[in-house]
């Protein structure tokens, strides 16, 4: 009779030194039980093993494949992550699957002890590989203990987080489905088994154990390494399951029950609880480590990492090491499963040590988590740019219609049409724009939009061409894009819809058919920044204007077909005259230019000197016999409270004609829109000599100003322009320069009359405030004496 004193359930186990080697054991000797230091650390002598009648001698290992590159002769890397020599993984029968290969460069573990044990490591992988579908094996492992452990007596599933299988996992775990997926070399899995319970019968420590199901797996990859022991671990635990699970009921699962010794098992469950807690902790831990060592694999590392990428470098560093402990993990939790079938509860490690192996593991997890996370970032801003340089490709290309552009910027995830017709109420599809110019109207969602000064300019726009609808100037559309880069449907929802169905012309369904590449591309290519902008697209979907919004603010209708080619021509054609200041803005003003009569535009926001110059004004249009019309145009950005009393000032006194409050901030916006339209062919050379942009630049100046400033012109031509106090004495002294008026003519005469004004008073202060969108010069020379201005930066509120 056997005289082996068992250890009582409660005893604790008393762990063994570190470096102690540990002896073999004969044939009929119990199961030792695993001390911590076997269980989170390699053993540091590998002992002589006598293997018992009846088991494996020489473990079955997978057919040895010729390498093409001798192992001592390849990189770390290409040793860790696949030599890069083929697309393609062999399976264990020698089928081709589809394989990422990788290459890289090792770099140092850290401390002296890890190196030494990543060495052993890597030395027993061979570089040609093998490879196995993991996937559908992973998820066949994950079935078996998830409906294992469900049934296990003792054991509590609502605190290790498993749940009841759905019915949706239920249909695709069904054996159908995962029979046609899966194929396991069963030799190699054999193995694996017979190699742990041998080895553990005699007495070998954890880590050689470890070690040599590493050489018996050495010609399969890392991922593939760790499903294989992980599958042969599952095949014993599913054993043991099944037999407990139909022990009451079949008797069959009985006696095997019986002969395993089950029953001693099951008379104490409940007090077997934490360790089976703790046992599944580990094995848990062990299927996550195993699935990131799957998803790093299944990462498209080949095609967006280089041998020198630090997120494959630090792979290289980590993966052969999580696999080693995954596997020497499956071996401690596989040695519990023998405790429990036949060798004796009493041999079961204790729950503490469990759990530091279980925590081990979730160490190593995250470090995988972590370079995962890396790689995925990585991929993902890599494959933007991809994405972003196709669309560039697309949207900068010529085509045989604008179709393919519109439906690269207007892109639906649902796959419905993507435009919405303000007009019929309908969504619509891309074809509604096909062969005709789009006119993008790209906006931030504003509440105020619709009171803004662009969307009034392209209203008047739209007036343009619903009135005249047969014209050719009236084949575009205009399409609204709100650019909304984050979408809540709580906060932006209402106010999208609203501004949408106050809308007559097109406008995108939804913000979120605008896919991210193209709002990264609005901001980045068309510099795109809140203030609204006009983006033209030809019949053939060239990108033809990155911003008309000035063009159309300056010729209305006539900009179509809204190019940058046709604003230079445009351009081109003008000249600097009252026509060009003040076109449509006073209906007699045509007819004043026609009849060559004398026009005066002036502003400013000082009332006294409205009053003292349009007197003077007067005085010396009747010295002079001319009549002369004058207008008041306000000033730029100008308090809508205090411009509004000027203007009732001057129409109740009876000074002169003055634009409507509406019409003098187009007026300035227009004078803006001509500096930004024609400076962009402007060079800082030729501004000094182009008379158009000179006006332009004076103007700003004298609109910036709260002083008075003048303007008077004659028919198409003649034209001189000054601040106020210049302009004022200009007039007053008229008759200091009527002689040379007789000779030259009232314009020209009081143009030579102001220029010795100025330089007997060359003291003077222009500014010139600019938005801060659009274009900004490096250098703007003054409007009065010709000197570069000086610089500065502006800040401005003005509620009132």
């Amino acid at each position: 009779m056997d005289q082996t004193k068992i250890t009582p359930l409660n005893t604790p186990l008393a762990p063994a030194p570190l470096n102690a080697p540990l002896a073999p054991a004969p044939l009929n000797a119990p199961l030792a039980p695993t001390p911590l230091a076997s269980l989170t650390a390699p053993a540091s002598q590998t002992p002589t093993t006598n293997t018992p009648l009846g088991t494996i001698d020489t473990p079955i290992a997978p057919q040895k494949s010729t390498a093409l590159v001798p192992k001592a002769a390849q990189s770390l890397a290409a040793r860790v992550l696949g030599n890069g020599r083929s697309g393609s993984r062999y399976y264990g029968d020698g089928r081709l699957a589809h394989r990422l290969p990788g290459d890289g460069r090792s770099r140092a573990l850290g401390t002296s002890d890890e190196t030494e044990l990543s060495k052993k490591i890597i030395a027993t992988h061979e570089s040609a590989e093998r490879g196995l579908p993991v996937k559908p094996v992973i998820r066949t492992i994950e079935v078996i203990f998830h409906r294992a452990n469900v049934e296990l007596p003792g054991f509590n599933q609502d605190s290790r987080g498993y749940s009841e299988t759905t019915e949706h996992e239920k249909a695709f775990y069904s054996a159908a489905s995962l029979q046609d997926m899966i194929e396991l070399p069963p030799r190699i899995t054999s193995a694996i088994s017979c190699e742990i319970m041998s080895k553990c019968s005699t007495g070998v420590d954890v880590h050689t154990i470890t070690l040599n199901i590493l050489h018996l797996i050495k010609q399969y990859n890392w991922d593939s390494k760790a499903v294989l022991a992980l599958s042969s671990f599952a095949i014993t635990f599913g054993e043991f399951r099944q037999v407990v699970s139909l022990y009451s009921t079949n008797q069959l699962a009985k006696s095997v029950a019986i002969l395993k010794q089950l029953p001693e098992y099951l008379e104490h469950a409940v007090e077997l609880r934490p360790t089976l807690n703790a046992l599944f902790d580990v094995i848990k831990e062990i299927i996550d480590v195993t699935k990131k060592i799957a998803e790093f694999y299944d990462l498209p590392r080949h095609e967006y990492f280089t041998t020198e990428s630090p997120e494959l470098l630090a792979a290289v560093n980590h993966i052969p090491t999580a696999v080693y402990w995954t596997i020497r993990s499956i071996v401690v939790s596989t040695t519990q499963i023998l405790a429990l079938t036949g060798m004796g509860i009493e041999y079961l490690t204790e729950p503490w040590e469990l759990s530091a192996l279980a925590h081990k593991l979730n160490s190593i997890k995250g470090h995988l988590v972590e370079i995962i996370d890396r790689c995925v970032r990585s991929i993902a801003r890599k494959k933007d740019e991809e994405e972003f340089v196709e669309f560039d490709r697309i949207i900068g290309g010529t085509h045989i219609d604008n179709s393919m552009p519109l439906r690269t910027l207007f892109n639906p995830k649902d796959g419905q049409p993507p435009l919405y017709d303000g007009y019929s109420k309908r969504r619509v599809s891309i074809d509604e724009l096909r062969r005709k110019v789009v006119v993008l109207f790209i906006t931030d969602l504003d509440p105020e939009l619709m009171r803004g000064q662009d969307f009034q300019v392209l209203q008047q726009l739209y007036a343009e061409k619903k009135a005249n609808p047969t014209k050719t100037e009236s084949k575009y559309e205009i399409v609204w894009v709100p650019v909304v880069e984050y979408w809540t449907e709580d906060k932006h929802r209402v106010v999208f819809e609203s501004l949408r169905n106050q809308m007559e012309w097109y406008s995108i369904y939804h913000p979120t058919v605008v896919p991210p590449v193209a709002i990264r591309y609005i901001k980045q290519r068309w510099n795109f920044s809140k203030k609204p902008m006009v983006v033209v697209m030809d019949v053939q979907g060239r990108i033809v204007h990155r911003n008309a919004i000035h063009m159309i603010c300056i010729w209305g209708g006539q900009s179509y077909p809204f190019s940058t080619n046709h604003e230079k021509l445009l351009w081109d054609q003008m000249s600097w005259t009252i026509d060009l200041v003040a076109d449509g803005f006073d209906p007699n003003l045509p007819t004043w230019v026609q009849e060559g009569r004398h026009v005066c535009l002036y502003g400013g926001e000082d009332m006294d000197w409205i009053r003292k110059f349009t007197r003077v004004a007067k005085d010396a249009a009747r010295e002079a016999n001319i009549t002369l019309e004058l207008l008041y145009v306000g000033k730029s950005k100008p308090k809508e409270k205090i411009l509004r009393n000027i203007i009732d000032a001057i129409n109740k006194e009876g000074l002169t004609r003055t634009l409507d409050w509406n019409y003098i901030w187009y007026f300035w916006m227009r004078m803006e829109s001509m500096w930004h339209s024609k400076g962009q062919f402007a060079s800082s050379e030729n501004v000094k000599n182009d008379p158009i942009m000179l006006g332009i630049i004076a103007m700003l100046s004298y609109g910036s100003s709260e002083q008075g400033w003048a303007m008077i012109s004659r028919g198409f031509g003649e034209m001189v322009k000054g601040n106020g106090e210049h302009m004022f004495k200009g007039l007053s002294e008229h008759g200091r320069w009527v002689n040379r008026e007789k000779q030259i003519g009232f314009v020209p005469a009081l143009d030579e009359y102001l220029k010795q004004v100025h330089l007997d008073a060359p003291h003077h202060c222009t500014k010139l405030i600019l938005p801060a969108t659009g274009a900004m010069p490096e250098s703007v020379s003054c409007a009065e004496c010709g000197h570069l201005m000086e610089k500065y930066t502006m800040f401005r509120c003005c509620l009132e």
